[in-house]
């Protein structure tokens, strides 16, 4: 697939075939994006890739987490607020996958239910865990994230979707007890990795961008 291609039909997918991901696709999305750059050739990245039974029995514990509305412990706070045009989009970004899935607004059931679709990956046949060692400073945290696109990308070249979720970095104490991952690891976020179902309704959707002229300034 062409770089330029992939960039511009990459979408997150929420609705996933149950066909597994091999092991020998896995490694090569993540080779592929080795080359990502880093400060100083640090390559601060940590991930793991989680399938089958312990796939199974890790959803099973951060749904009965989120199910219970437990208090959240992500490693990294969430954004408390956000300047008014970014809120703007994101709530324009909910409504419009909502009404994708045909869920009214004031459908409590149907729209916890999709929350809770979260922890079950969305059916996906793997989830990604990305994480960083305790002790680099926030300054790898610009590395990780260019890693980051590069195994999404890669995994759109392989024929795969993904869908990168902050949700799954609630619960973090929960995921390195069931991966038996040390406390020294921080959770950064997840991620639902597997083939689309493209027949289903939430892959119909595709977010919007706003134009260059909005955050680009040239001189």
């Amino acid at each position: 697939m062409d770089l330029l291609q992939a960039l511009s039909n990459r979408k997150s997918v929420r609705a996933y075939q149950s066909t597994p991901v091999s092991r020998e696709v896995i490694e090569s999305i993540f080779s592929k994006a080795l080359r990502s750059p880093s400060y100083t050739n640090s390559q601060p990245w940590d991930a793991v890739v989680v399938t089958g039974d312990k796939r199974q029995a890790l959803s099973e514990r951060l749904y009965a987490l989120a199910k219970d509305n437990a208090p959240t412990q992500s490693d990294y706070p969430n954004p408390k607020s956000w300047p008014a045009k970014i809120e703007a989009r994101t709530k324009t970004h909910g409504a419009k996958r909502f009404q994708a899935l045909q869920i009214n607004r004031d459908d409590v059931q149907a729209r916890t239910e999709q929350r809770l679709m979260n922890f079950k990956f969305f059916n996906a046949p793997c989830v990604v865990f990305f994480l960083m060692d305790e002790n680099l400073s926030t300054w790898s945290l610009t590395d990780i994230g260019m890693f980051v696109q590069s195994v999404v990308l890669s995994a759109h070249a392989h024929g795969l979707g993904t869908c990168l979720q902050a949700s799954l970095a609630n619960y973090p104490d929960a995921v390195r007890e069931v991966l038996d991952i040390p406390s020294s690891r921080k959770l950064l976020l997840g991620m639902s990795m597997g083939y689309p179902d493209w027949d289903a309704p939430i892959n119909q959707y595709t977010s919007e961008r706003d134009p260059l002229e909005e955050f680009l300034t040239i001189y």
